[in-house]
C-alpha cells in the first residue's frame, strides 16, 4: 500500500480516482480505511516489503502501473517510480518500459492482474 500511496503522490496531485483505486486494493488486500489512513499518515514507518512470488510480484506492479495511468496524466516521475519497482521486483532491466506498456495495454482493455500474468508470461519469466 506504501507504494501505491507513493504512486499516487508522485505528481503532486492525488485526484479522486486515484484515490478511489487506493481504497479498492486497500479492500481487496483486506485493509481497512482506518489502516489506510494511518499508512498514509506514517509512510516514513511501513518499510518495503518485496513480495514473495513472482505472482504477487506482478500484482503489485499491476497495481502501481494502474495507479500511475488511472488519472490519464502521467508523469516522468510516475514512469521512473514505475521503473524502480519493476527493477526492485527483479525484472530486467531491458524489459521493464516493455512489461509496463504491455500492463498498461492489458488494464486499458479490462484485463485482471491475474489473465495480465498468464498473457504476460514470456516477459515475465524470461
Amino acid at each position: 500500500m506504501k507504494n501505491l500511496i507513493e504512486m499516487a503522490a508522485v505528481d503532486g496531485n492525488f485526484d479522486t480516482s486515484e484515490s478511489d483505486l487506493l481504497k479498492s486494493i486497500a479492500r481487496r488486500n483486506g485493509i481497512s480505511e482506518s489502516q489506510l489512513s494511518e499508512i498514509k499518515q506514517n509512510l516514513q514507518g511501513v518499510k518495503f516489503e518485496l513480495p514473495a512470488t513472482k505472482e504477487e510480484r506482478f500484482s503489485q506492479l499491476y497495481d502501481l502501473v494502474h495507479m500511475m495511468s488511472i488519472d490519464r496524466n502521467i508523469h516522468d516521475e510516475e514512469i521512473k517510480l514505475c521503473d524502480l519497482f519493476a527493477i526492485k521486483f527483479g525484472y530486467p532491466r531491458n524489459k521493464v518500459q516493455e512489461l509496463i506498456s504491455s500492463i498498461q495495454h492489458n488494464i486499458a482493455n479490462g484485463q485482471k492482474a491475474d489473465e495480465a500474468f498468464k498473457r504476460l508470461a514470456f516477459l515475465i519469466n524470461s
